[in-house]
């Protein structure tokens, strides 16, 4: 519900409990405005990592590009984003413990460490588990 929703609602009276929006799920929404517009940079920037490892070592990952490498990518890429759902853990424990003005620099300081730290991972994990065993 907006803030035109919200407003209406309390002209007419109406308890968040009539309109069907409670506190719990007002923060749901907000969690969602602020991350998923931003896990579409998160997956770019890990895709821009893998990218720079395929054309600084391409000669040694040209014999793995083939179709059990493309599902093994996908699954990699589909738990790199159940990771980012991490958020939603810290959305949910620290939404009402703080202000929303502190919250929002809380939120973009979680934001960029937990990238930061999936692109540190992402680059162990291939130069670690992935590029030892290519053949």
């Amino acid at each position: 519900m907006d803030t035109q929703d919200s407003q209406a609602a309390a002209a007419s009276g109406m308890t968040a409990a009539q309109t069907g929006q409670g506190p719990s799920e007002k923060g749901l929404m907000v969690a969602v405005k602020f991350w998923e517009p931003r896990r579409l940079l998160y997956n770019l920037l890990l895709c821009v990592v893998v990218m720079i490892w395929l054309v600084k070592t391409w000669p040694h990952f040209r014999p793995a590009m083939n179709l059990e490498a493309l599902g093994i990518m996908t699954v990699l890429a589909l738990l790199a984003n159940v990771c980012y759902c991490a958020a939603y853990l810290a959305e949910i424990l620290i939404q009402n413990a703080t202000t929303s003005v502190s919250w929002n620099r809380q939120r973009w300081a979680i934001w960029v460490v937990g990238t930061l730290f999936a692109i540190f991972f992402e680059n162990y994990w291939i130069a670690d588990e992935i590029y030892p065993f290519v053949r």
